[in-house]
């Protein structure tokens, strides 16, 4: 039958067990089995499927019973945060200090069962100067050379730990730390008495030291003279020290406890620091006890044991002389107060004060040197009057109002030497500061170098003095005079037209000679030179005379080329007078050597219009 229900199958494929939700691949069971058979789902767990898979076939009915397996626990376990504690001490060797020879320290050790580890922790003393705290961090120690480790077996009470050196003394324990030891078989020997320290219990106990009373009553003392002060005028001298000077200062006598303190007074600008107290409120000793010649007083405090007398009203007076702390003082003066409390106190009557204040000294007269002509008076000054020089103050209204403003004046200069003779120099006067230059004109081929001659500055006149300098002014320079810059003498032949007008402008500031000299100088050429450009000297009309001028510069550009500024420069240069014209001879010498023709009909028509029309201007 089965064999007829395989054989009436039509489909044999295997069920899907290939899947995909929601995006991912994943395989389930089948369902159906080869043919559509239905299967039916596993009634086993996992677990007991497991346990088949690990069965092995045995020769007895049933499973072999398994021993209970037994217990253990780890050692980070068991003795999870179990501490072994003791209370130790070690001497530590002082060498550098006089009162002690070695130190006990305080310590505990802790022992850590879980890892056998072992830390060493100081209590920390607040002010003890040491280095406190964790000794020795947590870690396995190290017992001897053979690599063998701590174990708390090797732990007891009153042994000897020797860790790094250090030897460490076992004096108690907890009693967790003597349960455990106990447990374990061994026998915990008696406690011991913690070790103190000899330096840190005497030093634990204040000593009473004796107080000694300044005055056989003090307190008495202080309510009869309580808020009574002696005040004192004194002078401390400190000139035998660099820089020293006299000092005035007040001493203040504290009758409630015989403290004096010395007040410096201080004056407006006197340099010096402005802090109040020399010397602050103390007792100043006196006499002092013999003692040795090698003890550090200037580093060591004195004592009461040490002075043998101490400063006291009986001391302090008029006149009298105090050295106070290494100081000397001279008492001049005191207050009210002060004398009736010696008047009555002492019977001192004499309060005179002394005479303390300086004879004014003679006040050197400074001497200026001689100047030595390198710049001016005023500037060179100002090396003697400081030890920084400043240049000298100036005029500021005056260089505003004559920002500018020059005046000019054409100079010859006055000396044998032939080649000097027909030298043109031209003098700058700055009326903004007073300072003069001269500028000498270039000449071609004349072998002198032009240019600047003088530099601006002052110039002063001949036969002043350094200590009262006087220069050179507008009213100085006249027509024909004669003015002498630093050995050179110049002679005045000319002006320009500003000059007259600013002098006219300005005639009550000025002499009238020279305003009357320039003027008799400008005005005849001002007139002589508007009489000419309106006719030329032969009656020649001007209209005609320039329309003449053109015509023969048409003709001339006609010619061969020709060096045109090389031939005003002739024509300046025969014309001395500085008129603009020349006579007929020298035109035509002029026109011969630069090779210029003459015989044209317009030179003829230049001829003709007279004998003295060919000018300047041609060219």
């Amino acid at each position: 039958v089965p064999s007829l229900e395989v054989s009436k199958k039509t489909s044999f494929h295997r069920s899907q067990t290939l899947d995909f939700k929601n995006g991912y691949a994943f395989s389930r069971l089948p369902r159906e089995g080869i043919g559509g058979d239905t299967l039916f789902a596993n009634q086993l767990s996992q677990d007991e499927l497991d346990d088949l898979c690990t069965k092995r076939t045995t020769l007895t009915y049933g499973q072999v019973k398994r021993s209970a397996p037994s217990r253990f626990t780890p050692a980070f376990v068991e003795y999870d945060k179990k501490v072994l504690k003791f209370d130790a001490y070690f001497m530590e060797e002082v060498s550098i200090s006089p009162v002690e020879n070695y130190r006990i320290r305080h310590v505990g050790i802790y022992y850590y069962l879980e890892d056998d580890s072992m830390c060493i922790i100081e209590p920390v003393v607040k002010n003890s100067g040491l280095v406190q705290g964790k000794l020795m961090k947590r870690h396995r120690v190290p017992k001897n050379d053979q690599g063998d480790f701590y174990h708390w077996k090797d732990l007891n009470l009153g042994i000897d730990l020797h860790i790094y050196g250090r030897t460490y003394r076992l004096v108690n324990c907890d009693a967790f730390t003597k349960v455990f030891l106990e447990s374990q078989g061994i026998v915990v020997n008696p406690e011991e008495e913690m070790v103190l320290d000899p330096y840190t219990e005497q030093h634990r106990t204040p000593v009473q030291k004796p107080m000694v009373p300044a005055s056989p009553d003090p307190f008495r003392q202080f309510l009869a003279y309580d808020t009574k002060v002696l005040r004192f005028y004194a002078i401390w001298d400190d000139t035998n020290c660099p820089f020293g000077d006299h000092h005035p200062c007040i001493i203040h006598y504290f009758l409630a406890d015989d403290t004096v303190e010395v007040r410096e007074v201080h004056r407006r600008n006197d340099g010096r620091d402005p802090f109040p107290i020399l010397m602050k409120r103390q007792r100043l000793p006196k006499v002092f006890e013999d003692k040795n010649k090698n003890f550090p007083s200037c580093v060591l405090e004195i004592t009461d044991h040490e002075v043998k007398e101490w400063y006291s009203p009986k001391d302090f007076g008029i006149g009298k002389t105090l050295t106070l702390l290494g100081r000397t003082f001279l008492i001049y003066d005191c207050d009210k107060f002060t004398q009736d409390f010696y008047r009555e106190k002492y019977g001192v009557t004499d309060f005179q004060p002394l005479d303390v204040h300086k004879k004014p000294t003679k006040k050197v007269v400074q001497v200026i040197p001689p100047h030595n002509g390198f710049g001016i008076p005023e500037d060179s000054l100002q090396n003697c009057l400081s030890l920084v020089p400043k240049p000298p103050r100036k005029n500021i209204i005056k260089m505003l109002e004559n920002n500018l403003k020059v005046l000019r004046y054409q100079m010859a200069l006055e000396s044998p030497v032939p080649e000097d003779k027909n030298r043109i120099f031209i003098l700058s006067y700055f009326l903004s500061d007073d300072t003069v230059s001269i500028f000498e004109p270039p000449v071609r081929n004349s072998g002198i170098l032009g240019g600047k001659y003088l530099k601006r500055t002052k110039v002063t006149k001949p036969g002043s003095t350094p200590e009262n300098p006087i220069y050179y002014e507008p009213s100085d320079f006249t027509i024909g005079s004669t003015i002498e810059v630093f050995g050179h003498r110049f002679v005045i032949t000319d002006a320009d037209t500003f000059v007259l007008n600013y002098l006219e402008n300005h005639a009550e500031n000025f002499p009238a000679a020279t305003l009357q000299s320039i003027r008799d100088h400008l005005r005849p050429q001002k007139v002589e030179v508007e009489t000419v450009t309106q006719t030329d000297k032969c009656g020649v009309p001007k209209k005609d005379l320039d329309d003449l001028i053109v015509e023969v510069q048409k003709e001339l550009k006609l010619q061969e080329p020709f060096n045109t500024r090389k031939f005003h420069e002739a024509f300046h240069h025969f014309d001395k007078e500085g008129s603009g014209f020349l006579d007929q001879t020298t035109f035509l010498n002029i026109c011969d050597r630069f090779h210029v023709p003459t015989s044209t009909i317009l030179l003829k028509k230049v001829r003709w219009k007279g004998s003295c029309v060919c000018g300047i201007p041609l060219l």
